[in-house]
């Protein structure tokens, strides 16, 4: 089958590549692009594609795309070459659509531009024409230049363009989209995109930390615990609740605050809240929203701290979108990323802790998965 490649089909395969792309072994391949190309193939696996095609070298998103093969999505490529830079490849996109159609009937197919197709002008549109599917096929134009940069101006594209095949409701996109532009200036004022170097940074011992967690409660301190995570990063973020905290202190239970209304977002979306409800052990005191509403829930959980305020309080799962610097008592963030333990720090928490590979741990379930940080705190549980 030229012209066209699906990695990572078969398990043993899928679990090599795992380890390379979490040992980044994969330096020779194009990483993943900064302008939302990633996030395109993300939102389109959250708007229920079965099939996506990149239109570009082989190389690129390979990283994202290994990893959504994982959760069930079929990513392809063109693999377009030095002569298609030159002569253009929409012969080689027809054929892949129509390849992509044959082996998998799907409903829904996503076609994605790249730097290399979109700057020599392809025309998406007109090759999905040409292919003449009995299926809808969604193209988008995104690639590494477009816009300002932002990587949420790709993921933008693409819910105009549910909106336009009739895939999701104007409605729907309208919401996502401020909730985009939300995390990008979340992002930008107390992420990692403030526009200069940061060094990684693993944070805290979590032996430490859970230790400082589990006397607190066992000496009768007012303790919550702030889920605001982001999507399927739940899984493991919820884990650090999942704790019986009976073992430790049966009269002081922790006051539990998450972003799990099972009623908002797209259908996967709300398949993950009322998952994590399901497995975890402890009742929520307080639901501040849906799961793709991170950028605004961390307010909601800060408004509802000064209401009901503690002596400690851990925000697990997207920490910077929490305004920790309202709120009296000791902080904890959990967060995902090397490159935020700094900033974090420097909004005002205590301390910091770093959970990895919280999106590569999570694709594909649908059930809580393990975190270092809930194993600690677990462990920590039956310390003296």
């Amino acid at each position: 089958m030229r012209g066209i490649i699906s990695a990572f089909a078969d398990q043993s395969i899928q679990n090599e590549l795992k380890r390379d792309i979490e040992n980044q072994d994969m330096a020779f391949m194009c990483d993943d692009c900064t302008n939302g190309v990633t996030l395109v193939m993300d939102v389109e696996r959250h708007s229920d594609v079965d099939v996506i095609i990149m239109h570009g070298p082989h190389g690129c998103c390979f990283r994202t795309g290994r990893l959504l093969e994982s959760d069930g999505v079929r990513v392809l490529t063109t693999a377009m070459a030095e002569n298609d830079f030159i002569l253009g490849a929409s012969e080689k996109l027809e054929n892949t659509l129509k390849e992509a159609y044959d082996m998998f009937k799907p409903e829904f197919i996503g076609v994605v531009g790249t730097c290399a197709s979109m700057i020599i002008g392809e025309d998406l549109k007109e090759a999905i024409a040409n292919a003449n599917l009995d299926c809808t096929v969604i193209p988008v134009e995104s690639h590494g230049g477009f816009g300002e940069g932002d990587n949420t101006e790709g993921a933008i594209m693409v819910l105009d363009s549910a909106v336009e095949y009739g895939i999701i409701p104007r409605e729907e996109a309208d919401r996502q989209i401020e909730m985009l532009k939300k995390a990008t200036e979340i992002e930008k004022t107390r992420g990692m995109a403030q526009g200069k170097y940061i060094q990684p940074n693993f944070g805290d011992n979590k032996e430490e930390v859970a230790k400082k967690i589990i006397k607190a409660l066992r000496n009768n301190k007012k303790v919550a615990f702030v889920l605001n995570a982001k999507k399927e990063t739940s899984y493991l973020f919820a884990d650090i609740l999942n704790f019986d905290y009976r073992e430790i202190n049966p009269e002081n239970k922790p006051i539990i605050v998450a972003n799990l209304d099972e009623t908002i977002g797209l259908s996967r979306i709300r398949n993950h809240a009322v998952n994590i409800k399901q497995e975890l052990k402890t009742d929520i005191d307080y639901i501040t929203g849906g799961l793709d509403e991170y950028p605004v829930t961390g307010k909601a959980a800060a408004d509802y701290l000064k209401e009901n305020p503690v002596d400690l309080y851990v925000v697990c799962g997207v920490p910077h979108a929490f305004p920790v610097e309202e709120i009296e008592g000791e902080s904890i963030a959990v967060t995902d990323g090397p490159r935020l333990v700094e900033p974090l720090r420097d909004l005002g928490y205590d301390n910091v802790v770093a959970e990895l590979d919280a999106h590569s741990k999570t694709l594909g379930t649908d059930k809580i998965v393990f975190s270092d940080f809930g194993g600690m705190i677990r462990s920590a549980i039956d310390w003296k």
